[in-house]
């Protein structure tokens, strides 16, 4: 979530709109931290906020998985800098397997109005691999060094960021200006920047400690995530409650009380469970299922060579999963073009498709292999077979999958995309749900991920069960590991299947 820019660049203005006004009390505290606070610092250090941090508890489907930390102030002793903390800490039951991350980035922004980001440390550790990326400004954008457990240090030159110091914040600088406020942010994973918006809402009266005050509210857009998290905020500065979609959400506790998790079996929990089993022709290829959804958002129903959506009187959808092998007399040599302007080529810190690695292991695969469904059939059924399938024991970075060989859908995925981009192959990665019975019996369809190669025309292939078409029991509803399919988890129901 962090990088450092050129000490030169020229600073991104802010976008302000008119919003609707603030409680007279938090105007006031506004107009007199302002009054007391120099005008050549930043809103973001003006804004009230609790001191030493705050915590929230982080529940899924009311179900606490986690806890985050969140903390902005001056550098101690650099009046001319400040420091942003935030900690993610998650637990949850994976199949069998108890899954732990914690991920935690620290940003450090020039404290002046438009503040670049000078440096950033983000650590990673537990499932998904143990990791440190520190960041700095450069004459010509940023360094980073990538530090893992017994792997010599790497460095990583990437161009600088637009960031700049009231992103850090962007709901409690929109309150104070009561203006909504636009910029981007340096995403924590892949260090890629996006855009990012935060709108203010009209004050609402919330139930605190039982008593009805009024609450800012601030609704907050990532070009990334997709997800409209809304943000409640007490006159104080306090952050109240942060929602994600209806079955996320963070609220605001005491450090222990945070810290106190549920065991949650993540699987179970977020499953959509069937009105009775699909048929036989779902799995075939060529293969077609016809399912009645409730609670499937409209921005969610988008046409393709695979899924079709009809909207039903009664507000259902009919949805159409259907799977074919790609047409023949379409198929392309590689290397290919991708049809969507390079996205799907890109290398990046997850990817590693530029990895020496994971060039040497697709060349071997691939050889001299001019077809690219052909290549990519080779990569997908490798995948499959070296991989050991082993829920829980995540790698977040495609070097670090071909290293160990495990993992779940998600490691299957990622090292087969990388291995594609590799070949000269367009790849992507799908989010969504695929058809399941587990020992319970229970016929459902569980979250999970596989990807998508352009081999002339774009074909979607499943290598953790080795598919080269992904059947019809696949139903996809995002992209590249995004967090656009999290309002639909724990609320999507199939009422029939036809």
């Amino acid at each position: 979530m962090g990088a450092a820019l050129l000490s030169l660049a020229l600073v991104q203005c802010k976008k302000q709109e008119p919003a609707p006004e603030a409680p007279q009390a938090q105007v006031q505290q506004a107009q007199t931290q302002q009054a007391q606070t120099p005008a050549t610092v930043s809103d973001v250090l003006k804004a009230p906020r609790p001191q030493g941090g705050e915590y929230l508890g982080l529940y899924l489907v009311d179900k606490k998985v986690g806890y985050v930390f969140n903390d902005l102030g001056p550098v101690p002793g650099r009046g001319d800098r400040v420091r942003s903390i935030n900690e993610l800490h998650f637990k949850a039951q994976v199949g069998a397997r108890l899954s732990e991350r914690v991920h935690r980035e620290e940003r450090i922004y020039e404290a002046r109005p438009g503040g670049k980001l000078v440096a950033f440390t983000i650590e990673q550790r537990g499932d998904g691999g143990n990791q440190t990326l520190v960041g700095t400004a450069t004459p010509g954008g940023l360094s980073v060094v990538r530090k893992r457990p017994g792997m010599p240090d790497e460095t990583v030159n990437l161009p600088p960021t637009t960031e700049v110091v009231e992103d850090a914040d962007q709901v409690r600088v929109a309150l104070l200006r009561q203006a909504n406020v636009s910029g981007s942010a340096m995403d924590g994973t892949d260090l890629g920047t996006y855009k990012m918006s935060t709108t203010v809402q009209p004050a609402e009266e919330r139930l605190i400690s039982g008593v009805k005050v009024k609450v800012g509210k601030a609704v907050s857009l990532s070009e990334k995530e997709k997800v409209p998290v809304t943000a409640w905020v007490a006159e104080d500065g306090r952050m109240l409650e942060l929602e994600y979609g209806q079955t996320m959400k963070a609220r605001a506790e005491p450090e222990d009380v945070a810290k106190r998790l549920d065991l949650v079996e993540v699987f179970g929990l977020t499953r959509v469970v069937l009105p009775k089993a699909l048929p036989p022709e779902a799995q075939a290829i060529p293969g077609q299922v016809k399912l009645v959804m409730e609670n499937l958002p409209e921005k969610f129903r988008r046409d393709t060579y695979r899924q079709k959506y009809e909207a039903q009187p009664d507000g259902r959808v009919l949805v159409t999963l259907s799977a074919r092998a790609p047409d023949p007399k379409r198929l392309a040599p590689r290397p290919l073009a991708d049809p969507e302007g390079g996205e799907n080529l890109k290398n990046s810190i997850i990817i590693e498709s530029h990895s020496p690695q994971i060039r040497e292991l697709a060349t071997q695969l691939v050889g001299s292999e001019k077809d690219a469904y052909t290549a990519a059939k080779k990569i997908v059924g490798w995948v499959a077979t070296n991989l050991k399938k082993d829920y829980g024991a995540s790698a977040d970075r495609a070097t670090d999958v071909l290293r160990q060989r495990k993992g779940d859908c998600t490691e299957h995925s990622l090292l087969t995309v990388s291995l594609l981009r590799a070949s000269g192959i367009p790849a992507r990665r799908v989010d969504g749900v695929i058809y399941m019975v587990n020992q319970d019996g229970v016929p459902a369809l569980y979250w999970h991920e596989w990807v998508e190669a352009f081999v002339g025309e774009w074909t979607q292939m499943d290598p953790t069960f080795n598919q080269v078409v992904a059947d019809a029991t696949h139903f996809g509803v995002g992209l590249e590991g995004n967090a656009e399919i999290t309002p639909l988890i724990g609320t999507l129901k199939v009422v029939e299947v036809k």
